[in-house]
Formats: structure tokens, sequence, C-alpha cells
């Protein structure tokens, strides 16, 4: 327990750190600070939207096997 505490602790130290140090950067700073996190937030929905079109892609070919297992094993009783 004493691990998960001391990794909170520093956690919200390097967070506080962090805050103090944008808020006495320059204007500039602070933008480009904005632009990193904009153009990281931007990839992370582009890799989760590219995870969720494969997912996707994956389910729809089971599904298409699944359906032709089907259509063989019934055309094989009759």
């Amino acid at each position: 327990m004493g691990n998960k505490t001391n990794g909170l602790l520093a956690l919200l130290g390097l967070g506080a750190l962090a805050y103090w140090k944008y808020k006495k950067s320059t204007p500039e700073e602070q933008q480009a600070v904005k632009d990193k996190i904009n153009t990281a937030k931007d990839n992370f929905n582009k890799w989760g939207n590219d995870i969720k079109t494969k997912a996707n892609d994956v389910a729809s070919q089971v599904q298409n096997k699944v359906d032709e297992a089907k259509t063989k094993a019934e055309d094989s009783l009759n």
C-alpha cells in the first residue's frame, strides 16, 4: 500500500510542478504547450478510431465466416 501512496504523491507533485512552471511561462510558451496537448489528443483520437475500425473489420470477417459455415452445414444436411 505504501508504494501506491508514494506513487500518487509523486504524481501529484509532478502535476503541481508542471502547473507552476506553466503559469510562470510566457504566453508563447503556454500556447506551445496547448498545441502539444491538442496534437497529442488528436493523435490519441486517431489511434482510437483506427483500433475501432480494425475491430469492426475483424468482427465483420468473423461474422462472414460464421455465416459461411452455417450455409455449408445447412447444405450438407439437405
